[in-house]
């Protein structure tokens, strides 16, 4: 049986006194969150929750998102969460779209939700998860969990558990069903080549809404470790929690490998304590890679590369890999191998497997792979074909089973009839000193079709010209990958909520006129 709240009673049973959570001020063992979500469960019951019902969750990171995550599944309903970054338009699409019957918020979203409340056609309760003062027309955390507890509805195996919506990023929302046995096999998949260990202390920054975050907190039950929480990414917050609390594990997009390792005050910290730092969610440019593993020394660094369909995890580069010189040196550019029970390959547009080292679309096919998108069965039936699921990625393969992911499939520039992936342009841009943020996209060519354009945020301080980054770029990737034209700005670079750059957003001005956003 594989169930997500099993994983909850053998932590309570096997380190019952341990810390469980720890937020602020409060802290809770893991007998005393058995009994919380027992309660949390019995309170969203009385609410009319009912098996396969949702609740969703719009809010910063917290214990109580910790608790939402388990209770919810206690009580046999489904738990949604919901992106931070969405506008109310957004939100009021994902509430409607899961049928969501109670909905719990914080502080930070009471306003956004009051805008939209009139249109939820399917939210009866609001749940507000704060201490203080509750907002009109919402119940109270503390009235919720003052319930009597309820016994554990033991969902497992193919009953849903999670609903993850995609970002919304490129057109209409689609919902990922996940089941329990795609949770706990994923977190089962994870656990040894991410190196989880039992008691681990570990700190969640990265959202919790994001699929990432949730299998942190899925490894963390199965190896009954401690949780800290802040409520967003902070440089130096989290350096400061490292410190304090003698953190050994957490997880970082790239984005906050590179605001960290290069924040102003990090010599100031003592962060020897962190053990591990799981990356993934987007390309790692080499250069803060190198650099997080010179300010970090004793910390082990694992790129994991997955999606929300596949639970997420799908291949893992160890730390060993991590390195440029010796045996197991020119694997860094790689998304690692694929972990346990998961075939891999690279198919064709005829979905048929290609060549070692030829370029297609990143497929794998295993049980952690979703049930499929929620009222959307065309297009689940073009994300899964055959029993694989179609990443949308491109990538290669190499002779060792090392997947090179090249970018997404529906990202790539085709210039002058030559196929120009963004993340290698990328990584070239990232490696001139002076470039703080990147991203390139194709932008319109009367000749070409589509022209690569860099867009580019700098150090403070630095300057640089157009021509000198194209010379610099000459230098490290053909020709005809380079950028063509160049764009300095000021400010950082727009980023989802799973802090990934938002190359629509930088698109639209380029494509305004035109019916489509490629030629």
């Amino acid at each position: 049986m594989f169930s997500m709240t099993q994983l909850i009673h053998r932590a309570a049973q096997i380190r019952g006194n341990g810390l469980a959570t720890v937020d602020g001020e409060r802290r809770q063992t893991w007998l005393e969150f058995e009994q919380k979500i027992g309660r949390f469960a019995g309170g969203l019951r009385e609410l009319g929750v009912g098996d396969d019902d949702c609740v969703a969750m719009l809010a910063l990171n917290s214990d109580r998102y910790f608790e939402f995550m388990f209770a919810t599944p206690w009580a046999g309903a489904v738990f949604q969460p919901i992106n931070t970054r969405l506008a109310g338009p957004e939100v009021l699409y994902w509430l409607n779209d899961s049928c969501a019957k109670v909905l719990i918020i914080d502080s930070n979203f009471v306003d956004l939700i009051q805008q939209i409340q009139g249109e939820l056609a399917h939210v009866e309760h609001i749940v507000f998860i704060d201490d203080g003062d509750t907002p009109d027309n919402c119940i109270s955390y503390a009235s919720l969990i003052s319930a009597e507890p309820i016994q554990d509805a033991r969902r497992s195996n193919d009953d849903v558990a999670g609903l993850f919506y995609t970002g919304g990023t490129t057109g209409r929302s689609k919902g990922v069903m996940l089941s329990h046995q795609n949770l706990v096999i994923n977190t089962l998949q994870s656990i040894a080549p991410l190196d989880c260990q039992d008691g681990d202390r570990i700190l969640h920054v990265a959202p919790m809404f994001h699929i990432a975050d949730a299998i942190v907190c899925m490894t963390s039950a199965a190896t009954a470790g401690t949780n800290f929480f802040q409520p967003g990414f902070v440089p130096t917050a989290a350096m400061a929690a490292i410190e304090a609390h003698e953190i050994q594990r957490m997880l970082l997009v790239p984005t906050m490998v590179n605001m960290m390792v290069n924040a102003p005050d990090t010599a100031q910290f003592q962060l020897q304590s962190l053990r591990s730092v799981m990356y993934g969610a987007s390309p790692m440019p080499e250069p803060v890679i190198r650099k997080a593993m010179e300010v970090l020394p004793t910390t082990a660094f694992f790129q994991a590369y997955g999606q929300t369909e596949a639970s997420p995890v799908i291949t893992i580069l160890s730390p060993e890999r991590h390195t440029f010189e010796g045996e197991l040196a020119g694997k860094m550019k790689s998304a690692g191998q694929p972990v346990a029970l998961i075939d891999l390959a690279i198919m064709d547009e005829q979905n048929q497997q290609v060549a070692t080292g030829v370029v297609g679309e990143v497929c794998m096919r295993g049980p952690n792979v979703m049930l499929g998108y929620r009222n959307m069965a065309e297009q689940t039936n073009k994300a899964i074909i055959d029993g694989w699921l179609h990443t949308g990625d491109g990538g290669y393969l190499d002779d060792e089973g090392f997947l090179f992911i090249v970018d997404r499939v529906k990202d790539m520039i085709i210039s002058g009839g030559e196929n120009v992936y963004s993340a290698e342009v990328e990584n070239a841009l990232y490696q001139h000193p002076a470039v703080n943020q990147c991203a390139v996209i194709g932008i319109p060519h009367e000749t070409w079709g589509e022209q690569v354009h860099g867009i580019v945020v700098l150090h403070a301080g630095e300057s640089l010209t157009e021509e000198a980054l194209i010379a610099h770029c000459k230098g490290l990737i053909a020709g005809f990958k380079c950028p063509r034209s160049v764009t300095f700005r000021e400010d950082a670079l727009p980023l989802s909520g799973a802090g990934k750059i938002l190359k629509t957003e930088l698109r639209k001005p380029y494509w305004a006129d035109s019916d489509r956003a490629v030629n």
